[in-house]
């Protein structure tokens, strides 16, 4: 439904008092929608909203901001960025991420605020479309992509945005931080959700077996080939082509990969038949592309051919306030009992540690956990026993349980000391210590 088409409906509806049929209006959308005065007020929603979200009394007086948050005020007023607030503004369509109440939980919604004046300029309805983003919650969850903070909230935003189009994603970030699943919440996001996702992992992959695994191969193509295989590009058709560690692509495939990017064409191992299909590309690495491009390692028109819509992945450092959502999601999957928890002093401990794996580290901590604790309480004392056990610089024996603080801060600052390559200001400056009292230690 057209903007005009929609002005044109309600102000046909206002004029007439025919209030009730506003939400059948509204069933022009094929996503959840309400219709809200300049106030807050909810007047209207369609069934999809319904069906997500629940029903609403209208007899009854509801602002989106107390329905869809729990809020006393609207949501620029209780620290969050408030679409309606900033449709009023500028005047035109404006579009937020936000965390709302649902049946199901918090979850992450993609709100488009759409303004509706009438002949005289004076606004004063806006229709509300939500959004809900697969795969994403606000709160422990059996979802796969759960947070918060700012950083997350960003990445998802972005996810969001580019999931419904056709353009090729490029996710980037460390090793461990959740590529797959994003890509997998690209994918659900995007019109070829009930076609397949196909991941290949590109890393370790000889050139022959590369173009092999991509592309396919007919029988005879080499020794071993002892009947037709269909290659990755076959099984897309349709659906998404999700190649993790991109960076580590042997350069003389490079060109083929290309080749079939740009034209959808390829041809399996040994065959002479030009085969096409229908893929939309999402790729994910940890390296850094454009260096390896400056370097000759990363093929100069591959890397802008795929670098359409680039999205930053977080790492753990970068959302810290994430850690006890997340430590407790991995826990309820890890432990299928459901019986472990952790204390607030073993999420402290957690929270200050750094994280060279991200979530796999952080998952792997929590495995250990649960095996070494002897009760379904996680507290700080198994923690740290796990974080010794992650440290390969430690020998731990089965007659050492446990060693004493003096110990655990001789170990730790000789850590820190290395890992910085024995700069002791900075040393001192992340153990929140002063350089004197580092030597002091050091000397001890």
């Amino acid at each position: 439904m057209t903007i005009l088409l929609l002005k044109l409906s309600i102000m046909n509806l206002i004029a007439t008092d025919k209030s009730p049929q506003m939400a059948a209006m509204l069933e022009g959308f094929d996503c959840p929608a309400i219709l809200v005065t300049a106030e807050y007020q909810i007047i209207a929603t369609n069934s999809n909203y319904q069906k997500s979200f629940g029903d609403i009394d209208l007899s009854k007086t509801n602002r989106c901001y107390e329905i869809s948050h729990g809020y006393p005020v609207p949501c620029d007023q209780a620290g969050e960025d408030c679409p309606l607030g900033a449709a009023k503004e500028s005047g035109h369509k404006e579009r937020v991420l936000h965390i709302h109440q649902t049946p199901r939980g918090k979850e992450h919604v993609d709100v488009e605020m759409l303004p509706i004046y009438d002949d005289d300029g004076t606004l004063i309805y806006f229709v509300e479309l939500l959004h809900p983003v697969p795969l994403a919650s606000g709160e422990v969850d059996t979802r796969q992509l759960v947070g918060e903070s700012q950083a997350f909230q960003n990445m998802l935003a972005k996810i969001s945005r580019v999931a419904s189009t056709e353009a090729s994603v490029l996710l980037l970030g460390e090793s461990g931080t959740g590529k797959e699943l994003a890509a997998h919440a690209v994918h659900m996001g995007s019109a070829r959700k009930d076609k397949a996702l196909v991941t290949l992992e590109c890393s370790g992959l000889t050139d022959s077996l590369f173009e092999s695994e991509l592309f396919g191969h007919v029988k005879g193509a080499f020794t071993g080939a002892h009947s037709n295989k269909k290659g990755l590009v076959d099984l897309a058709d349709g659906g998404t082509l999700f190649l993790d560690e991109l960076g580590d692509v042997p350069l003389p495939m490079q060109v083929k990969l290309l080749r079939l990017i740009e034209t959808g064409t390829f041809r399996p191992v040994g065959s002479a038949e030009v085969r096409s299909s229908d893929f939309r590309l999402v790729c994910a690495t940890h390296k850094d592309l454009f260096a390896q491009v400056e370097d000759g390692l990363f093929r100069n028109d591959l890397y802008y051919r795929i670098n359409v819509f680039p999205i930053h992945i977080p790492s753990l450092a970068e959302r810290i306030e994430d850690i006890p959502m997340l430590a407790r999601t991995l826990l309820n999957r890890i432990d299928e009992t459901k019986q472990h928890h952790l204390t607030d002093s073993a999420v402290s401990i957690l929270k200050e540690y750094q994280y060279r794996g991200n979530i796999r580290e952080l998952r792997n901590l929590l495995s250990r956990a649960v095996v070494l604790t002897d009760t379904n309480v996680i507290n700080h004392e198994t923690i740290s026993l796990c974080l010794d056990a992650s440290d390969p610089r430690i020998i731990t024996t089965p007659n050492v349980v446990r060693v004493n603080l003096k110990t655990h801060e001789k170990t730790y600052i000789e850590y820190v000391v290395e890992s910085v390559g024995g700069d002791k200001e900075q040393a001192a400056q992340i153990l929140g210590i002063s350089v004197r009292s580092l030597y002091r230690k050091l000397e001890q």
